[in-house]
């Protein structure tokens, strides 16, 4: 049975951590494949609007580029309005029936699994891989929802705080990709 992993967010912008959350579920999963799903709208940040999904595409493409496990999903884009997990779940449940999915999940966003859209049908059909932040206890996933936690490589950067360093006209190197660092220069983007 194939392995396939699932990481939905934002991705605004696509930063190292989450390439290094890609490789750690990878290993630790045994991964097949690997899809990066951003989120026409996140369902947890209803007030933020993210940067314009073509630029978003941009870079996580320059960010994948050469990673021949990794794959970029554009349906959640394609959708539009709010991203639920469990339409991209339905979606790959049908396309790949044979195959374990593995949701990637924030570990602070376990405690909240119950409360997401068709929680019952989403704990039926995916399996989640938390991802631990730094510093986190123990972390353990609400019955009915099944997974496991990855060791990973917890890392304290996120797409908030690079997006205000290019405000403030900081480096973003050792962040992002050198090509993402390019592009967001280049292109002036989060000014």
């Amino acid at each position: 049975m194939n392995r396939i992993g699932i990481f939905g967010g934002s991705f605004d912008p696509v930063h190292l951590g989450h390439l290094l959350v890609a490789e750690s579920a990878r290993e630790e999963l045994d991964l097949a494949r690997l899809f990066f799903v951003p989120a026409a709208q996140s369902p947890f940040k209803p007030d933020a609007t993210p940067s314009p999904a073509h630029e978003r595409l941009r870079l996580l493409r320059l960010a994948l580029a050469g990673r021949e496990w990794c794959e970029l999903d554009e349906q959640e884009i394609a959708r539009g309005g709010v991203s639920f997990t469990i339409d991209t779940v339905r979606d790959y449940s049908r396309r790949f029936p044979n195959a374990e999915i593995f949701w990637l999940i924030g570990a602070d966003h376990a405690p909240l699994l119950p409360k997401w859209r068709d929680a019952a049908e989403l704990a039926a059909l995916t399996q989640f891989a938390v991802v631990p932040r730094p510093g986190e206890s123990t972390i353990t996933l609400p019955s009915p929802f099944r997974g496991r936690v990855l060791a990973g490589f917890p890392l304290e950067v996120s797409s908030s705080r690079i997006r205000a360093r290019v405000r403030s006209g900081l480096t973003i190197a050792h962040l992002v990709p050198a090509p993402v660092a390019e592009a967001i220069h280049n292109n002036r983007l989060y000014l």
